[in-house]
């Protein structure tokens, strides 16, 4: 894997991406669908609807949406929704998204500086990933092999995770 293909399996919602003023639904949509296309593994994998947004309002996964537009702090929850559901339980996307949105409703969270920080880890994160993976491929070829390794990194990144939501954030 070179550089240049770091985009297939990491993309994010930069913040100059979001434009500087509330958006609608469709508008939201279509954003997402433009940021995170090329993360897809088939043309017909769906990113983000209007139901799945519905959802996370009714589940109270981020703050409540005024006259039906998403403001760019709505944006940035959705985006990291949209990275969180791969790994957890609806459950869990609001325990760790529940400090935000209080801060957010009670005006004491920057929330464009904690996102450029998240941002900047995940760079840091592909960087490395690039290097584990070049490693792991350099070790073996065998393609079950390098699939199995994968999966349980991940399984032993997403329980770290899982301890840290128990740990810290469910008190």
């Amino acid at each position: 894997m070179t550089h240049s293909d770091d985009t297939r399996y990491d993309r994010q919602l930069r913040l100059e991406d979001i434009p500087n003023i509330d958006l609608y639904m469709d508008q939201v949509i279509q954003l997402f669908e433009r940021t995170f296309e090329e993360t897809t593994r088939s043309a017909d994998e769906t990113i983000l609807t209007k139901t799945m947004i519905n959802n996370y309002a009714k589940k109270k996964l981020f703050f409540p949406v005024t006259n039906k537009k998403y403001t760019k702090e709505h944006l940035i929850l959705i985006s990291l929704i949209y990275q969180l559901k791969s790994s957890f339980s609806i459950n869990d996307i609001k325990t760790i998204l529940s400090p935000l949105n209080a801060g957010i409703e009670q005006d004491q969270l920057d929330l464009e500086g904690f996102y450029r920080n998240y941002l900047e880890l995940t760079e840091r994160n592909t960087a490395r990933f690039v290097t584990e993976q070049d490693a792991l491929t350099a070790s073996t070829t065998d393609p079950l092999e390098q699939i199995l390794a994968m999966a349980h990194m991940s399984n032993l990144y997403r329980r770290a995770a899982e301890r840290l939501i128990d740990t810290q954030l469910k008190k």
